[in-house]
């Protein structure tokens, strides 16, 4: 993603019309972000003027989903993950099931790849 960088009222922004849009208006958040998020083609907007999230929308706010799992899991190795985040980071051998078979843990492949999402500002 070039110069794609999103601040973090832009993924709240995603994450409210992922939810839906209720009413006729949108909300402050929404409304300041259309513009560049359309144009990102992360949100598509209709001829009536309703926002819907477009594919590559869907999958910006899941890589999200898995930067924060993976920071959170090396932060505290018990915490819990949602389970697509969990098969997802799991075949691509960012996590390991724990010895305990409680949680997750991260692998050296995990840290590499978290450390150059710290090093890249995302």
């Amino acid at each position: 993603m070039k110069n794609e960088k999103l601040t973090q009222d832009e993924y709240d922004a995603l994450a409210e019309v992922a939810r839906g849009i209720k009413g006729e208006r949108v909300s402050a958040c929404v409304g300041r972000n259309t513009k560049r998020l359309a144009g990102l083609k992360l949100f598509s907007v209709a001829k009536n003027g309703r926002l819907s999230l477009t594919d590559k929308g869907q999958q910006a706010l899941f890589l999200r989903r898995c930067i924060v799992s993976m920071r959170a899991l090396a932060a505290d190795p018990g915490v819990q993950l949602d389970a697509d985040v969990a098969n997802f980071l799991g075949k691509k051998a960012h996590i390991s099931a724990s010895a305990d078979g409680a949680g997750f843990t991260l692998t050296d492949k995990g840290r590499e790849s978290l450390a150059d999402i710290e090093r890249q500002g995302l």
